[in-house]
């Protein structure tokens, strides 16, 4: 353990490294770079409203890989589902033209996600 990830909050000492996939409704290829570049904004943002810490972020065209640190406090359902919520409005809003060819209704994210704890691995070995 990294003295460098190690936090402390109150009474407790922790590091933990979480891995979320979010996948596009319909596994549409709708995301571009100057989206997915948006959504690391976007996200990091939200995750530091909830005390936690973008780590890193990447994606494809139909999905995107957050790695962010949070703390043993945080609801992870309701921090994932807020982070959904955000990100599918503002993007939706500022990539309207874009996406409007893949969705005529006011979605972009599939319902279901994936998320793990990671320890101390990069995004190159969570890949892996």
């Amino acid at each position: 353990m990294s003295e460098s990830s190690l936090k402390a909050r109150n009474n407790a000492a922790f590091d933990l490294t979480y891995h979320l996939v979010l996948v596009t409704k319909w596994r549409r290829k709708a995301l571009n770079p100057a989206m997915l570049g948006r959504f690391g904004i976007i996200a990091a943002s939200t995750l530091e409203d909830w005390r936690c810490e973008l780590v890193e972020h990447g994606g494809e065209a139909d999905h995107v890989h957050v790695l962010f640190r949070g703390h043993p406090a945080m609801d992870l359902s309701r921090l994932v589902n807020n982070l959904k919520t955000v990100t599918s409005r503002l993007l939706r809003k500022e990539f309207a033209s874009e996406l409007s060819q893949f969705y005529w209704k006011p979605v972009l994210w599939h319902g279901a996600y994936y998320i793990g704890s990671v320890g101390h691995a990069s995004m190159d070995t969570v890949r892996k």
